[in-house]
């Protein structure tokens, strides 16, 4: 018999199974996949990456590579709209999470969870703390209307200046 046979049968049955969002075909089909899931997972850095296809290791295209990019944030939104829809909650992880204006949005999306490297937490929690679920909602929802990202930036930009919470910002 295999030595390892009973480290193997005394595993938890129950561990959350969840699944990592990273393209836009997986977005699509979000609904399905929520089903089997027990969370969502959004690689935003992916998903950006292979929604406006851009590599953002291409020193040339990099700048190309915009998180605040519409279509981008639809791509978001369809998939905590699934998750939740299904009841499981759904977290960012990658540079999105980090980044102080995004999380005004990305919360304002829904998301349930964001993941960032230790030094991102502090500005991320002044943010959160300053402004209402409400709000963030209300900027988001603005957000979705609009055509470019550099619209999308200018107006978190005014919203957050109007919250006095600009110096927050990086």
């Amino acid at each position: 018999l295999f030595p390892y046979t009973t480290l193997f049968r005394s595993y938890n049955r129950n561990i959350p199974v969840g699944v990592m969002i990273e393209v836009p075909s997986a977005v699509m089909i979000a609904e399905s996949l929520a089903k089997r899931a027990d969370f969502f997972s959004i690689g935003t850095n992916d998903l950006i990456q292979y929604s406006v296809a851009v590599d953002r290791a291409n020193d040339r295209i990099a700048y190309l590579f915009d998180p605040f990019h519409p279509g981008v944030l639809k791509l978001i939104k369809l998939t905590v709209d699934a998750g939740h829809n299904a009841g499981i909650p759904v977290a960012v992880c990658g540079e999105m999470g980090g980044d102080p204006a995004a999380s005004v949005v990305l919360i304002g999306l829904g998301i349930d969870e964001l993941s960032m490297i230790p030094s991102y937490i502090p500005p991320i929690k002044r943010i959160i703390r300053s402004i209402s679920i409400d709000t963030a909602r209300k900027i988001a929802a603005e957000t979705m209307a609009m055509e470019t990202a550099t619209q999308v930036k200018k107006h978190i930009s005014d919203e957050l200046d109007k919250l006095n919470i600009k110096s927050y910002l990086s």
